[in-house]
């Protein structure tokens, strides 16, 4: 009796195992997609629409950053990646505040611009907050997701 119940447990705990592991893999595939979508927005930005240009390589840049939080941390809630992707990308827009020489050599590279950014905008907060807005609503909505 002892033993089935053991076994019991040893399965339960491998099938959440799997399905963390699953879910991971969902989300740094998401992450893949997501860069793929937000280089490209910049390398055909004279092809796309203004507003998309504009406005969709940041927000895409944030959907990347809360997929990377829910990879590493599938088993939290959606609201944590939420909060934490948004700590994140206000903390990388604030460091471009400062200016010093050292970090400025490294905003130079193509590396450094695209993960410091260059200069200070207040209206990437918001295409920021928007991307990772869509980013937790897509979450939510998977189909794979095991509703409880």
């Amino acid at each position: 009796m002892v033993y089935a119940q053991s076994l019991t447990g040893l399965s339960t705990c491998n099938e959440r195992s799997v399905r963390r592991w699953r879910a991971s893999v969902a989300y740094i595939v998401a992450v893949f997609a997501v860069m793929a979508l937000g280089l490209g927005s910049r390398a055909f930005a004279d092809m796309l629409p203004v507003f998309v240009a504009e406005h969709f390589g940041d927000a895409l840049w944030a959907c990347m950053i809360y997929f990377g939080f829910r990879t590493c941390f599938a088993h939290k809630k959606i609201s944590f990646a939420l909060w934490c992707s948004l700590s994140f990308c206000f903390a990388i827009e604030g460091s471009q505040l400062y200016q010093a020489g050292w970090i400025n050599y490294l905003r130079e590279t193509t590396l450094g611009a695209l993960v410091l950014g260059k200069g200070f905008l207040a209206a990437d907060l918001m295409r920021y907050t928007a991307g990772i807005a869509v980013s937790s609503l897509l979450d939510l909505s998977w189909p794979w997701r095991k509703r409880s």
